[in-house]
């Protein structure tokens, strides 16, 4: 894959975003859309995000590890189901999300726009290869 074409890979990607913290929602959206993606949500609530988990359509999914005060991890295991890529998105890094997503790629907050573009599309590309 050349660099060209990874740049390109996250244009058009729908990102299903769930965020509870409002600042850092809107962050995500215009970092998203600048990568030319298209972002499905956000979901601030974690009963929202199972629902929109199992019945949007997305091509990958960024999480917040701790929604509102509970654990992301319903909503991991329903985007697993589906067979779709996610990314966690957390202030404890990877040593805090459970077994069995811990080969999920994680981006640390606060993130940079570059560290964010890097693990996205890291994560859809390993997923066009699977």
């Amino acid at each position: 894959m050349t660099a060209d074409s990874k740049d390109d890979l996250l244009q058009g990607t729908k990102v299903f975003v769930v965020e509870d913290e409002a600042a850092i929602s809107m962050l995500l959206e215009d970092m998203l859309l600048d990568f030319g993606c298209e972002v499905v949500g956000p979901a601030a609530r974690l009963t929202t995000a199972l629902e929109m988990a199992e019945n949007e359509s997305f091509d990958v999914a960024i999480l917040d590890v701790n929604v509102a005060g509970e654990p992301i991890y319903p909503v991991a295991e329903a985007i697993a189901k589906r067979g779709l890529p996610l990314v966690f998105s957390t202030g404890y890094g990877g040593a805090g999300i459970r077994e069995p997503f811990r080969d999920r790629p994680v981006v640390q907050k606060p993130f940079s726009q570059a560290d964010l573009k890097r693990t996205l599309t890291g994560a859809v590309a390993a997923a066009k290869q699977s």
